[in-house]
């Protein structure tokens, strides 16, 4: 009989995960369900990612033998606490939990393959250290205080068991103290440098790609010491910029600190490495946590550590542990280790043809053009520059699109970063683009030296392109001659590699532009629908949904061009108002709405100026229509365009074309 372990990253990045005896069936971040990006998941509160793990495999919670928990707060607190969860009440099973480092260690290590491993967790923050067991207390130096959380960790591993053998312990990540960003970890730096550049501190990974701008005019030791193993951590490097606006004010001041910040992250990294080394005597290494989505850094780590192998968890940052917490509660009853490898990160559920169709019906300005689209036709639209999103397969589970759900462009195009940062993903300029290549090729562009793999399945590193080959392929050269690099193979990427083979046979290529399917500040598509919205108001030319292949109609250009109806029955609309009731009352506080997915329910509200577009459809008003007569309440095409976006998704509104 089959075991069913179901494990939970209870985090900002919520995620669930669903094994099989030892095989991951399925996982899927929150974010990914509810169209809100880094989503909570409380373990002790019904989820949509629970439900779709658990319809994807076609059993119920009864059927479950264990469950798995990883939280960055207190797992012990009733929010946490899965016999709390109405979802899960009937899975009278045991429950395992862990502290945030240590699933993330499992996550890595049961992913890698390997027999044995030193393992390496680097983020923004881990547990508070109250959570952490007493084996990962006893090798972290130091006293404790109220506000401390693991820092970084670092295990032993082997067969089922992980063993901590040094980690740090300290103040938490990140803070703004009299207006000024600080931080007291690796992570924590690339979120207070986030916050000071572009004003939110999620934004690390801008910090990366804006570096090679710059140059590093402060050094390594301006963010950090490191005495006894530990890193001491120094903000007085951003007091100066106390109350500087923003990017894109003092470009070549936040370059240049981007630069600095990333050869210091660099340094720490390969110190830290080099102690693991010394630590565990091992050859083989696993690496992840948010920091581990730095490929720059992942790059020198596989050139210049002292480990033979590498691996990285696609999943990285905090959607990972869900895998981690599953494991560790699989192992802990069963006590066996297949070293089953994640050869593909493709572990959401698979959609079929028929629901690509039905998806397209609900979308009347689109047309399906072809129901078995082969890999020649994509590549063809690809070479007369076109914008393709590529839907195909489950949705990888980290925040990297590797040719699930991603965006595909012709890599040759001298304009393709600005036309896709601006037409489609709404972005800064300067942010790069992926080559993802044929790996019987990589060497043929890249510099990759005897030695060193050519294999970089996930995205999560960085080569410099020969060069020779730049001019070729200027859409996925960044500005320092260097790609991020993702190889495909027939065995691993099927469809994909076909794809990719197709283009290289067209254009003497062997590569395309990918880029993830989302625009920026949005999740990942993870539905038919989901991509076919995204498609309807981006610069999207064609969609290839499973070989269904669509595009927009001749005439459409935008939503705004189409007439949006409410949905009488479907409407489940609570207005919080001072007095009165309805559409037509002005005191209108908040606008709450319950939108029914396949997975669950989902409660939230929407802006206040979504009343006032609500109050004016009449069946017959385009979006241009209603912009024009909220002017004085200061709609623009943009921001309606957004909120039709949050009303169709919602089931508020339909959308239809306007009569001829």
């Amino acid at each position: 009989m089959s075991r069913w372990t179901l494990g939970l990253s209870a985090s900002h990045n919520g995620s669930a995960c669903l094994l099989k005896d030892d095989e991951i069936v399925v996982a899927i971040q929150e974010e990914r369900l509810n169209r809100k990006k880094r989503s909570r998941l409380l373990s002790g509160q019904p989820s949509l990612a629970v439900s779709y793990c658990l319809q994807a495999a076609g059993i119920e919670a009864k059927d479950l033998d264990a469950i798995g928990v990883s939280s960055d707060a207190s797992p012990r607190s009733r929010r946490n606490d899965p016999r709390f969860n109405l979802q899960l009440q009937e899975a009278q099973v045991p429950i395992y939990y862990t502290s945030h480092h240590a699933a993330h260690a499992y996550s890595v290590f049961a992913t890698s393959g390997f027999r044995s491993a030193a393992i390496l967790v680097v983020d923004g923050k881990g547990s508070h250290h109250s959570t952490c067991s007493a084996d990962e207390l006893a090798v972290a130096p130091g006293d404790r205080t109220e506000n401390d959380y693991e820092a970084f960790s670092m295990y032993r591993a082997s067969g089922v068991e992980v063993e901590p053998v040094f980690k740090q312990i300290g103040k938490d990540w990140f803070h703004i103290v009299d207006g000024v960003p600080t931080f007291n970890t690796l992570g924590g730096m690339f979120s207070a440098l986030a916050k000071q550049i572009f004003n939110n501190p999620m934004d690390a990974g801008k910090v990366m790609g804006l570096a090679p701008y710059g140059k590093p005019t402060d050094s390594p030791d301006s963010f950090f010491t490191k005495r006894d193993g530990l890193l001491h951590f120094e903000s007085g490097l951003l007091e100066p910029l106390k109350g500087a606006p923003p990017w894109p004010a003092q470009k070549e001041v936040y370059q240049n600190l981007a630069a600095s910040a990333q050869e210091a992250l660099e340094e720490a990294l390969l110190g830290l490495m080099d102690d693991l080394h010394e630590r565990t005597g091992l050859d083989q290494v696993c690496y992840t946590g948010g920091v581990a989505l730095n490929c720059v850094a992942n790059e020198r780590i596989i050139r210049e550590s002292k480990f033979r192998d590498v691996f990285i968890l696609p999943a990285a940052e905090d959607s990972g542990p869900s895998i981690g917490s599953a494991y560790y509660a699989l192992w802990k009853a069963s006590e066996r280790n297949t070293q089953r490898p994640l050869v593909h990160d493709a572990l959401g559920r698979r959609y079929a043809s028929d629901d690509m169709l039905k998806a397209a019906s609900q979308f009347p300005w689109l047309e399906v053009v072809e129901q078995a689209c082969q890999p020649d036709q994509v590549a063809a639209l690809i070479a007369d520059r076109k914008i393709l999103g590529w839907f195909h397969g489950g949705a990888e589970l980290g925040p990297r699109a590797l040719g699930q759900r991603s965006i595909l462009c012709d890599p040759r195009r001298e304009d393709g970063k600005e036309v896709l940062n601006l037409r489609v993903k709404h972005r800064e300029a300067f942010r790069p683009f992926a080559p993802v290549t044929l790996q019987e090729k990589a060497r043929d562009w890249f510099e990759i030296e005897a030695g060193i793999s050519d294999d970089s399945p996930f995205m999560l590193r960085v080569c410099d392109f020969k060069e020779e080959r730049k001019k070729q392929v200027p859409a996925v050269v960044h500005v320092d001659g260097t790609g991020r690099l993702q190889t495909v193979t027939a065995e691993r990427n099927g469809e994909l590699y076909q794809l990719v083979r197709a283009f290289e046979s067209l254009t003497g290529v062997p590569m395309l532009l990918n880029t993830s399917f989302n625009v920026m500040g949005e999740p990942i598509v993870e539905t038919p629908t989901d991509a076919l919205w995204c498609m309807s108001y981006t610069g999207i030319d064609y969609c290839v949904l499973e070989g269904v292949l669509v595009r927009k109609k001749l005439d459409y250009k935008t939503p705004l061009q189409l007439v949006p109806v409410l949905r009488e029955a479907e409407l489940a609309v609570r207005l919080k108002v001072k007095e009165g009731e309805g559409f037509a009352s002005h005191e209108v506080q908040k606008l709450e709405t319950g939108v029914h997915t396949p997975y669950g329910h989902i409660t939230g509200s929407l802006p206040v100026n979504a009343f006032a577009v609500l109050n004016n459809i009449d069946g017959t008003r385009t979006g241009y229509d209603l912009c024009d007569r909220l002017q004085e309440q200061g709609m623009d095409h943009p921001s309606l365009t957004r909120l039709l976006g949050e009303l169709f998704r919602a089931r508020l509104i339909g959308l239809k074309l306007p009569a001829q």
